[in-house]
């Protein structure tokens, strides 16, 4: 099938590339040109683990184009993608601007009769809104309006595209839910669940997802801080209830809170939602205010520790020293740095005087831009050299692998304190490392 898609960024590009790799013909529209240059130049905007390799295939073989010109797109195809962003507005809610002026556009743009794909992360009721839009600008033509959630994880996204653990579409007509059939029958003989509902269901299930899955990031988060009050250990406690069928292993892993795009984004505009449909979600609120309580928790966690180890009055422990945080992006594998801890933590810290270095193999420079007085680098050992301290925030291998026995040397003072539990307590107290994680007893030689 031949489809316009609005929208390049995160999800724009990564569905994109991945519906002209399954063999559809894909037009990419951007209103800024700069990116639309970039992209046809081989420029990706984005680190995404093997998404240039096959955007570049895409392009090659004909199948993927980009485009600042929005109404020839529109004019080419019978089906229309809106993947633009949904930010948070500044009263919590998503903004939905984008997605109205696209509707708005490609209603004022059609030649004739349309199918048009909601696929960002929206409220229920805005594919309604939508039609509505497209009804009030679109000359008559009709106008068939579908809801379908994209589930990509980042830094994962596109092996998650490809290997689906299901597609949702949410439907107005036959004839709309016979069209995305056809754009997904690629997985009909890969047993992927198609689940076809309403707009509004559709819409929710995306939220309900993410809402869920943040619970038990902020639920074994608050696990961990009962094991550090009472010598449990999270490890095998995440074991213990994990093995349960009912619970499962995934999202049991303590932590330095949430982020990224879509979790903090998403479940405060599903309790908006909540309240405003008389129906309060009080879980998620909870889930809302325990995850920011867990970061700025961990922030005078880090300087007592430090406090301790270096044996320096606890008011004021952090006052020129210098801290190298490891891993500034809220995950490995990416180079996004949307709700990250590290844009709480360090702040935090250089508030209290720390000189703060960040080292973070693809997030340094967008870091640098968004933190204050930070100094952040791509190189491991400028980071580490004279720390006085070292603060673990992300995952990364290069990070999970780091050979404490060498690198002890680069230090000022053997100080870890790994928020990722990424290294072996026993190791770390032979290596004579001064060494906090989440929910674990420390060791002592």
């Amino acid at each position: 099938m031949k489809i316009a898609l609005i929208g390049t960024g995160y999800v724009g590009l990564v569905t994109g590339t991945c519906l002209a790799n399954i063999g559809h013909d894909i037009i990419c529209v951007d209103h800024a040109e700069e990116k639309v240059e970039a992209l046809n130049s081989g420029k990706i905007p984005i680190f995404e683990p093997g998404l240039a390799e096959i955007v570049q295939s895409a392009k090659s073989s004909g199948k993927l184009v980009f485009t600042t010109d929005l109404a020839e797109a529109v004019r080419s195809v019978d089906l229309i993608f809106i993947a633009v962003g949904t930010p948070q507005a500044s009263d919590g809610r998503s903004d939905l601007s984008q997605i109205e002026a696209a509707a708005k556009q490609i209603a004022k743009a059609a030649n004739g009769d349309k199918t048009v794909v909601v696929k960002s992360t929206v409220p229920v009721g805005t594919c309604r809104r939508v039609g509505r839009i497209l009804a009030k600008h679109g000359n008559d033509h009709d106008f068939q309006i579908t809801s379908n959630p994209e589930f990509l994880r980042e830094g994962n996204a596109v092996a998650d595209f490809m290997k689906p653990d299901r597609i949702v579409i949410g439907t107005q007509s036959s004839c709309a839910a016979d069209k995305m059939r056809a754009i997904y029958q690629y997985f009909d003989d890969k047993d992927v669940p198609v689940i076809m509902t309403s707009l509004e269901t559709s819409e929710l299930i995306k939220y309900s997802a993410n809402a869920f899955l943040a619970a038990k990031v902020a639920f074994i988060n608050e696990m961990a801080n009962l094991c550090d009050a009472t010598g449990a250990n999270v490890e095998d406690l995440s074991l213990g209830i994990g093995l349960d069928e009912r619970i499962g292993k995934a999202f049991l892993k303590p932590g330095p809170g949430y982020g990224g795009s879509c979790f903090p984004k998403d479940t405060l505009a599903l309790t908006i939602l909540a309240q405003e449909a008389d129906s309060p979600s009080r879980i998620i609120e909870s889930v809302v205010d325990s995850n920011s309580n867990h970061i700025r928790r961990l922030g005078r966690k880090i300087a007592d520790f430090c406090a301790e180890s270096w044996n320096v009055d606890p008011k004021l422990p952090l006052i020129d020293k210098r801290i190298a945080i490891l891993g500034l992006a809220f995950k490995a594998n990416t180079d996004d740095i949307r709700s990250a801890a590290s844009t709480v933590i360090a702040p935090l810290l250089i508030k209290q005087g720390a000189n703060v270095i960040g080292f973070d193999p693809e997030a340094a420079e967008a870091a640098r831009n968004v933190i204050d007085h930070i100094e952040t680098t791509t190189d491991l050992d400028e980071a580490l050299t004279g720390a006085d301290a070292v603060l673990v925030l992300t995952e990364w291998d290069e990070i999970r692998a780091i050979d404490w026995a060498e690198k002890k040397k680069l230090l000022a003072s053997p100080v870890v304190v790994d928020l990722r539990n990424l290294y072996d307590t026993k190791e770390m107290a032979r290596l004579g490392m001064q060494y906090s994680s989440l929910g674990r007893p420390a060791e002592t030689l």
